[in-house]
């Protein structure tokens, strides 16, 4: 397969759908919910939506939306010490383009920028390091945030300016790690997962084995998969073939892009630069232990938080926002109180509806909004609340 075309044919998605829908009603006999199979990936999200894989599915399985949109994930905090950060004078902040609008306590970046801070939105770090040379008398930060898809970047640039001998340079480090996410996930009581859609872009950075330990520690399998609609039917196909006989494996779906190993020479320049926290604060789901990074000591002249003296302070996500809930899977975006009301896209009061990764976005775009809303009025009519 070449094309993108050969990834979307009708005929062999009808037969994956079959097999799925034959595998689904035989593993659902006896079971008194559906099959629930999370998809890690907010890119995964997002094609299920974009595609209408969900609404093709059968009622016994039930696809649960992960954590995995890193700008999702950013707590208040963070993006309160980034406000300040843009408002030191004469310090240019640079950060992509979802990150402009995620919510802080006050304010989100873009009314910082509003109010005249200098934030640039740059499509890579080296886009941000190219603007620190140009303007040699001004400090310039990174806002570096992503899973370990997009680290190798940001610590191959660190590695550029330390080369190049640039000091005006620093990153405000948010890069969080997928393997102890899926671990809390795990560990969670609130869920009942059966499977994982393992992440595409993310695997190809760190590989495969990484995530043995959901198959051995905890009896589930994983298929990592692509982006297209037959990559996800597959991978569904695959999950629900372990669960048919008994098996827990971590298997790839996606080796035309994913090597097993991952890729030694990204690994090696994470592995150089950056180092586990303690622990790192993630927005609804609370402190996750080693599930972030942070600079190493012969690289903190590079770190934003060293030489701004940055000291985050935990700040609470507004009482109507749900978004904890919706990035554990505990219940969907439109289950959500303010969903489709006083949070959308134009206005967003959570982090899942700003970015192009999130859930709760997904929904809002190639979700059925009104059906959605008509949902929930059934819900609160059969509990006795007035919609």
């Amino acid at each position: 397969m070449k094309y993108a075309d050969e990834f979307r044919d009708p005929e062999k998605a009808k037969t994956l759908l079959r097999e799925i829908n034959s595998l689904a009603v035989k593993l659902r006999k006896g079971k008194t919910r559906p099959l629930q199979i999370m998809e890690v990936c907010g890119g995964h999200t997002h094609a299920i939506f974009r595609y209408g894989i969900e609404t093709m599915l059968p009622d016994e399985i039930e696809l649960v939306h992960g954590p995995g949109c890193p700008v999702c994930v950013l707590p208040m905090g963070r993006v309160d010490d980034c406000v300040k950060l843009a408002q030191i004078p004469g310090l240019i902040l640079t950060t992509f383009g979802d990150a402009m609008r995620v919510p802080g306590s006050e304010k989100s970046l873009l009314q910082a920028k509003g109010e005249g801070a200098d934030i640039r939105m740059v499509y890579s770090p080296l886009d941000a390091l190219r603007i620190a040379r140009e303007n040699p008398e001004r400090e310039v930060v990174f806002f570096a945030l992503g899973f370990e898809t997009t680290m190798p970047s940001t610590a191959m640039t660190v590695l550029n300016a330390e080369a190049e001998g640039i000091k005006n340079f620093s990153l405000f480090c948010n890069h969080i790690t997928i393997p102890a996410t899926m671990k809390a996930i795990l560990d969670s009581p609130e869920l009942e997962l059966d499977g994982f859609l393992g992440p595409g872009h993310v695997s190809m950075v760190i590989g495969n084995g990484i995530y043995n330990f959901i198959a051995q520690d905890y009896g589930k399998p994983l298929v990592v998969t692509g982006f297209e609609p037959l990559d996800v039917l597959q991978a569904l196909w695959m999950v629900l073939k372990q669960l048919d006989e008994g098996r827990a494996e971590v298997e790839n779906q996606y080796a035309r892009v994913v090597p097993d190993n991952g890729n030694a020479v990204a690994l090696g320049a994470i592995e150089k630069v950056f180092e586990l926290r303690e622990f790192f604060e993630w927005r609804g789901l609370g402190s996750i232990d080693h599930s972030g990074v942070r600079m190493r000591k012969p690289y903190q002249a590079y770190d934003a938080e060293t030489k701004f003296g940055i000291r985050t302070v935990k700040i609470e996500d507004p009482a109507a926002c749900q978004c904890g809930d919706v990035l554990k899977g505990i219940i969907k975006p439109w289950e959500c109180k303010v969903f489709g009301t006083s949070c959308t896209p134009e206005m967003p009061l959570g982090a899942l509806m700003v970015s192009s990764e999130g859930s709760c976005a997904a929904y809002y775009q190639f979700g059925d909004v009104e059906k959605i809303h008509n949902k929930r009025a059934q819900a609160q009519r059969a509990e006795g609340v007035a919609p």
